[in-house]
């Protein structure tokens, strides 16, 4: 496991931008996965006060110091301000799922300095790994791709 993985998936204070209004999206998912292996998790949305019971927060900036990590559940073109907000609340571990990567953002990231996980579903990392994600996780190590 690479270095910016074992950084993201220690810290326990985790924003989740990307999380909907619509249930069954990824960001969702993730964010109540994650809350369920023991991670404090906070929903970030630029509108929506609370969804599913959770407070949401507007911006990163509005959580400065609260979190270790920033789950980015975006496409890639908003990804590329959410790293810039990352950056600017100092938040250096940022986890960009499948989807939210591009080239312009990975080159961003570098020039700000951030460890960046990029292309990985952070379930297959964020113990503990359980259910289709364990399997996938077996899967991607035979493989020799975890």
């Amino acid at each position: 496991m690479n270095q910016a993985i074992q950084d993201f998936i220690t810290g326990k204070r985790m924003a989740v931008v990307g999380v909907s209004r619509k249930g069954d999206k990824f960001g969702n998912v993730a964010f109540v996965e994650l809350a369920a292996r023991g991670y404090r998790v906070f929903a970030v949305h630029p509108e929506a006060r609370e969804i599913g019971g959770a407070a949401c927060y507007p911006n990163l900036a509005a959580l400065r110091g609260q979190v270790d990590g920033v789950l980015v559940v975006v496409p890639s073109q908003p990804a590329v301000a959410v790293l810039r907000e990352a950056a600017a609340a100092g938040v250096k571990n940022v986890w960009l799922q499948a989807g939210a990567e591009s080239p312009e953002g990975l080159a961003l990231a570098r020039e700000l300095g951030l460890s960046l996980v990029a292309g990985k579903c952070v379930l297959m990392y964020a113990p503990p790994v359980r259910g289709f994600h364990a399997w996938h996780r077996a899967f991607a190590k035979l493989l020799g791709r975890l």
